[in-house]
């Protein structure tokens, strides 16, 4: 009994080997190759529990999930003789494990194999266009001719390319410094362009205000020479006037405003004939004052205006 028992439980430690060595997991992001003494049988791309001949038939695992590939950074020289340090990325999907296993075995080595792929096609590419174009708009159609070149090349391991892009395209550094420069000269020659237009433009406009102020300040000049003119005729023609009615009283008048400006101090002192036509208004009737060489008494002393002859008419108002 103990050895019926005995023969059970080594059958079922048997059948549990040949079971875990037969039998195994393919889930839904793997796809298998089963091999038989290294040379592939079967390809298995569904998920679920699978079988194989156990000790004979191995099983390689194999990803199907888009993969990530971050080749080195590359230096590359474009169409106008510049140079770029491109930073790019593919993604790439395994397809057909079948290839991918007779042309590369594992993921490391076609990795491998994609950096320089990239790299290449990287080179060719830039190689026929300019900065200006990788900065701009043709980006994208740069980048499907990449992807186009490396898929071409990548097929023969049983991969599809999915996408690449350039992460970063950047000047070396002893590039950037020249153009650094060469950009700030340039700058600087049109800002110094700039200001010299300014300042021409400056002096045309100060010439041309300068020219304007002349000739409204002459023409004001003129204009003011021919309102006073006029209006010196016409005080002419009112003194003319107002002289003709009554020239004493003009005569007499005249002489009141140069007594008050030449008597408007209090310390004013005036060295005078007395006989002279200035103080004719001192003396009595007469045109002039003290004929016997008398002070200057009367009516004119107290300030009232006596009853003379009238002063000559001014040498400008014509005779009446």
């Amino acid at each position: 009994m103990k050895r019926t028992l005995a023969i059970a439980g080594i059958a079922i430690v048997a059948l549990g080997i040949v079971a875990s060595s037969s039998l195994f997991t393919v889930n839904e992001a793997q796809q298998a190759l089963v091999l038989q003494f290294g040379e592939p049988r079967r390809v298995i791309q569904d998920p679920g529990l699978k079988f194989k001949i156990p000790f004979i038939q191995e099983v390689r695992l194999i990803d199907r999930r888009v993969l990530d590939l971050d080749p080195p950074v590359e230096q590359v020289i474009l169409a106008d003789q510049k140079r770029l340090d491109v930073d790019a990325f593919a993604r790439y999907r395994i397809h057909d494990p079948l290839r991918f296993y007779q042309s590369a075995g594992t993921e490391a080595v076609v990795e491998t194999r994609l950096n320089s792929i990239v790299n290449s096609s990287l080179r060719r590419v830039l190689g026929n266009v300019t900065v200006l174009a990788v900065l701009s708009d043709e980006r994208a159609r740069i980048m499907t001719d990449i992807k186009d070149q490396v898929n071409e090349e990548a097929k023969r391991f049983g991969i599809d390319i999915v996408d690449v892009r350039i992460r970063r395209a950047d000047l070396p550094e002893e590039t950037s410094q020249s153009i650094f420069a060469r950009m700030r000269s340039e700058r600087e020659r049109e800002a110094a362009e700039a200001r010299a237009q300014g300042q021409e433009q400056s002096q045309q406009i100060k010439s041309r205000a300068e020219r304007e102020r002349t000739v409204i300040i002459a023409e004001a000049q003129r204009d003011a020479q021919i309102l006073r003119g006029e209006g010196d005729n016409t005080a002419l023609k009112l003194i003319a006037e107002a002289t003709s009615q009554d020239p004493g009283f003009y005569g007499f008048y005249r002489s009141l405003e140069a007594y008050r400006k030449s008597l408007n101090g209090n310390d004013t002192t005036m060295v005078l004939s007395p006989n002279g036509e200035f103080f004719r208004y001192f003396s009595g009737p007469g045109p002039q004052a003290g004929g016997n060489g008398a002070p200057a008494t009367g009516s004119a002393a107290n300030g009232s205006a006596p009853t003379s002859p009238p002063a000559p008419a001014p040498s400008n108002v014509p005779a009446q």
